[in-house]
């Protein structure tokens, strides 16, 4: 595990952000298991034998160093309950290396709370500041509004609708892309 990763913590005014450890798993996969979170996403309900594979895959994930093509993906908790709330992680971005993504996803029970936005923001600046990051992407489907509604609080600005992507990530064409420089995040107005 990277040095940073192994003392990573980000806490903000009512978030845990920090990586996944095995007793996540099942409250994990629970939380994975509706349907109505993959509308906008390239992803579906798997069953406990595959998502015991990719939760593996999450963890062996952080021995990547900053400096080699990584995806990391971190558990979001709740500070006041320990709740697991959904994730979020920055890494490659597949069809566009060595481009990195900025991604999130919180259950649904615990939409509308703006818990979306305060991890993408806490993770936004770990990138920057720790991993060393000067550009972040982050894409969303055209209907998602509330993902387009994040991107824009955090000061991305759109850069292009995905077009001409084939095999593994034809899915994303007609998606909207979007940057975000370290300065852009660093002048925003927090709303």
């Amino acid at each position: 595990m990277d040095t940073a990763l192994t003392t990573m913590r980000i806490e903000t005014e009512r978030l845990i952000i920090r990586p996944y450890i095995k007793s996540d798993m099942m409250e994990s996969f629970e939380l994975m298991q509706n349907p109505e979170l993959f509308t906008y996403m390239h992803l579906d309900v798997l069953p406990l034998e595959d998502y015991q594979g990719v939760f593996e895959w999450l963890m062996n994930s952080y021995g990547t160093p900053f400096d080699m093509p990584f995806k990391y993906s971190f558990a979001i908790r709740s500070k006041f309950t320990g709740a697991l709330l959904g994730w979020c992680g920055v890494g490659i971005l597949d069809f566009s290396a060595p481009d990195k993504e900025l991604y999130y996803l919180i259950g649904r029970e615990y939409w509308g709370n703006g818990y979306a936005t305060e991890a993408a923001a806490a993770l936004a600046a770990y990138a920057f500041d720790v991993i060393g990051l000067n550009r972040l992407y982050a894409k969303a489907d055209p209907r998602n509004k509330a993902s387009l509604k994040i991107f824009e609080k955090l000061a991305f600005v759109f850069d292009r609708e995905l077009v001409g992507l084939t095999d593994d990530y034809e899915d994303c064409n007609g998606e909207l892309m979007h940057v975000l420089t370290k300065e852009q995040f660093k002048e925003r107005k927090i709303n």
